[in-house]
């Protein structure tokens, strides 16, 4: 197995261009697992460690590009007033130790469904960057899973960084596991409130074979905040839209039975998880508006 070491972006992609089914490694939360238990040996693994593009941020017209390793302790610490949705998820990833080294990009390159980032980033909205050496292009996150562990990503490509809008309103995290932490999520869900669109994101975790929206359950909230004019009026809403949001969630799923739970859990705890989620978020953005008026 060879082992390259680049020192900046552009020997990473030459690295990736010679050695296509090179896997990258950064944090190593995942990549060494599946070398420890022999299910994967490829070729060549390229370290991503001193290349400094990959460990930084930056913000530009309320947009936060995400640098693909930045540890998910850093995201905690400088970012969750930016990214409350993944902050939350961030604090849910195994120990403070796996905090220090695993990463965003490092979840979107593992591309597992149980991945604790994606729920929070699609309920975000936001960009994969990712580039080779014939260039770089954008991947809207809707667009990056394909599969069961499988990425829009070519096979000479490596992800740069995530482009995230910033929060305009409140985001939730809900994680269901066998402990409180240090877990594979059984399921998971990730909800974002975008007023300035009129519109209510959500993530599926753990619960269908990608990563996924519920989009029945978004046009179904977002219908009932722009009828009832909630937006504007920041009121109360009905228990009964929240219990009817949850049901059209877990119907977005595809559970399956194993180890960790059944399909049938699965679609239960979604729903508890959406209707807690969207009544926390809006009893917050009522907070809020009542606060600056």
């Amino acid at each position: 197995m060879e082992f390259l070491r680049p020192s900046t972006w552009d020997e990473a992609l030459a690295a990736k261009a010679e050695y296509p089914s090179a896997v990258p490694i950064a944090g190593g939360t995942d990549v060494m697992v599946e070398l420890n238990f022999d299910r994967h040996r490829p070729e060549a693994l390229i370290d991503l460690n001193r290349v400094p593009e990959l460990h930084t941020w930056e913000i530009d017209d309320d947009v936060v590009r995400l640098g693909a390793s930045v540890p998910y302790t850093r995201i905690i610490d400088h970012l969750t007033d930016r990214l409350p949705g993944l902050s939350l998820a961030a604090h849910t990833v195994g120990s403070p130790q796996i905090r220090n080294r695993g990463s965003v990009g490092g979840n979107l390159g593992a591309a597992s469904p149980a991945g604790d980032a994606h729920p929070a980033l699609l309920a975000s909205g936001g960009r994969v960057e990712v580039a080779s050496v014939r260039g770089t292009r954008m991947i809207p996150i809707d667009d990056f899973y394909l599969g069961v562990k499988r990425n829009a990503l070519e096979e000479d490509e490596l992800i740069l960084a995530v482009h995230i809008p910033s929060a305009t309103a409140p985001q939730q995290f809900s994680k269901i596991g066998t402990r409180n932490a240090m877990v594979i999520a059984v399921c998971s869900f990730g909800i974002g409130l975008h007023p300035e669109t009129g519109t209510v994101r959500t993530g599926i975790g753990s619960a269908a074979p990608t990563p996924r929206r519920a989009t029945d359950a978004e046009e179904f909230i977002a219908a009932e905040l722009a009828d009832a004019g909630l937006w504007a009026s920041r009121g109360e809403l009905a228990a009964s839209t929240a219990q009817r949001f949850g049901e059209l969630v877990a119907q977005a799923a595809s559970p399956i039975d194993d180890v960790r739970g059944s399909a049938a859990y699965r679609r239960h705890a979604l729903s508890v998880m959406a209707r807690r989620t969207l009544t926390w978020t809006w009893n917050e953005y009522r907070t809020a508006g009542r606060a600056a008026a």
